[in-house]
């Protein structure tokens, strides 16, 4: 016999099973011994000042619960099939790639950087010795840029598939259970790469390929379709089909699928600043006591309309990242961007969060001669000031030091004489942000950040930091495609996918448009 139990519970009881057992057995399922639960959904309520959890509980009297997942790890060799080409082995491709193989096609995955193991000595040298290797970072490599991340799998993209399978998968490739109830699901950056690590182990056992230090520089095209890839070693790779999941970094396609006349548009997207605190002022101000105890730490989401030369300017946080790290995330020397991420246990005592400005058409017009790309060019602008900047303050031609400047500092127009400690390894240079910054963001993020300070107490302060520069948030390019189908607009067999095509904002929205471009793929050609 099942139950199912709507619960209204103090963290205390709720976040600890063995106490919540007790609580279920003394209150609500009295003189019931035999009996087992499992949560399905668990939320945080701290509105009201105080902290309550939010529990969908099954409870199993007297038999075994059924089976947590409905997939099965099992997959199809697929050998001797007809191959597609996925360029990308982010989670796009790789979810491209597993669901080609349940539907009975080769992919053969081409991923310009290394494996998630040898990545991380070239992670090690941004850190340690500022050098960036263009094809291996914090960008590219196997995973993409989610699997050096915080690993947030919450997303609004709910329509586009199916959340639930791809958490499922994840927890079949080595994820914790709880992603499947957690209402805000992360994995973290300790735990993504075993995790990503085995999806490709599934690739390759079914008889895919993964191909490392493999990077795309031409196009096969033949009629008015897309035949397959050109690789840097001079190989070429047909396929009854390409899906593009090159991530929002990959300026050289971009810059090859303009050369090659294959429609692309500039879109909007935004660039600003990563803003760093103490974790323990996030929980006091969330969770509304000194010490969050059992709590997970803390997160805030916060947004504000603000104006610049009469355009409304949205000012928003973006990736934030309780208990975690800012990382250098350039892709090429010369450029500094920033990033954050959190370890699984979100235990790092600071939090940091993106705040960006929403940047469009009116930006960019400077670079209008350069059509659709005038919006990457403007990114690569402000990425290039930020580095000559930070590099000449330190007298060094190789550097990723970062600019910053305190908060409260940053409203005043004020150069700090001494800046806090930071996550961030490579080390920071006080300057002044406004200088740093085009005024199209520093001035929104000025009013912005005033109006942040007046919804959540004790934000705005100059125990805080601004941090720069944050500008891959997500693609400044879109590679239009059909709405159905999800082919290209103008080039048959060429489905573009994921967040470097424009269409998805995360892992698990990047995922479910993998699965998707791989159906549509294998519906019009498999």
């Amino acid at each position: 016999m099942q139950q199912t139990l709507n619960l209204i519970l103090e963290p205390e009881v709720a976040l600890v099973d063995v106490v919540l057992h007790h609580y279920l057995q003394s209150n609500q399922l009295k003189n019931v011994e035999n009996f087992t639960f499992r949560k399905v959904r668990q939320s945080i309520d701290a509105r009201k000042g105080q902290v309550k959890i939010n529990l969908d509980i099954e409870v199993y009297l007297g038999e075994a619960p059924p089976p947590l997942m409905n997939f099965k790890k099992e997959y199809p060799d697929v050998t001797n099939k007809p191959q597609a080409v996925i360029v990308g082995a982010g989670p796009a491709g790789l979810f491209a790639a597993l669901r080609l193989i349940e539907l009975g096609i080769k992919p053969i995955v081409i991923e310009r950087g290394k494996d998630v193991r040898a990545r991380r000595r070239d992670l090690a040298a941004i850190n340690k010795d500022h050098k960036v290797n263009p094809e291996s970072n914090y960008c590219f490599g196997e995973g993409g840029a989610g699997t050096y991340s915080d690993g947030k799998l919450y997303t609004r993209s709910k329509k586009r598939g199916d959340v639930r399978r791809i958490l499922e998968i994840l927890v079949a490739h080595g994820s914790t259970p709880e992603i499947l109830f957690d209402s805000h699901p992360h994995i973290g950056t300790n735990k993504l790469p075993y995790v990503v690590a085995d999806l490709r182990e599934s690739i390759l056992k079914a008889g895919g390929e993964v191909l490392f230090d493999t990077k795309v520089i031409d196009f096969i095209l033949a009629n008015g379709e897309m035949k397959g890839v050109v690789t840097s070693d001079g190989k070429e790779i047909h396929g009854i089909g390409v899906i593009l999941a090159t991530g929002h970094s990959a300026r050289d396609i971009f810059e090859l699928l303009h050369k090659k006349s294959i429609l692309i548009e500039a879109k909007p997207f935004a660039m600003g600043v990563r803003i760093e605190h103490q974790q323990s002022l996030i929980d006091q101000h969330q969770y509304h006591r000194q010490e969050r105890g059992l709590l997970p730490a803390a997160s805030y989401s916060l947004v504000a309309q603000t104006y610049y030369k009469n355009i409304q300017r949205g000012v928003f946080s973006f990736c934030m990242c309780p208990g975690g790290f800012i990382v250098p995330a350039a892709t090429a020397e010369g450029e500094l961007v920033v990033n954050g991420m959190s370890p699984s246990r979100r235990d790092s005592k600071y939090a940091n969060s993106g705040v960006v400005v929403a940047i469009n058409e009116v930006d960019w017009q400077k670079y209008k001669h350069l059509g659709p790309l005038a919006g990457l060019e403007l990114q690569k602008e402000v990425e290039r000031k930020a580095w000559q900047l930070a590099a000449s303050a330190h007298k060094v031609a190789v550097s990723q030091f970062a600019p910053a400047q305190r908060l409260n500092d940053f409203l005043n127009n004020k150069v700090s004489r001494e800046l806090l400690p930071t996550s961030y390894q490579p080390g920071l240079v006080s300057m002044d942000m406004t200088e740093v910054l085009p005024d199209i963001l520093a001035r929104p993020l000025q009013d912005g950040v005033r109006e942040f300070g007046k919804k959540m107490k004790g934000y705005v302060t100059n125990n805080a930091q601004l941090i720069g520069i944050e500008s891959r948030t997500s693609s400044p390019v879109r590679i239009p495609r059909e709405k159905e189908s999800l082919e290209h607009l103008q080039l048959k067999r060429l489905f573009p996918c994921g967040e470097g095509a424009g269409y998805a904002g995360g892992i698990v929205s990047a995922a479910m448009d993998g699965e998707r471009c791989a159906e549509q793929l294998v519906r019009i050609y498999g």
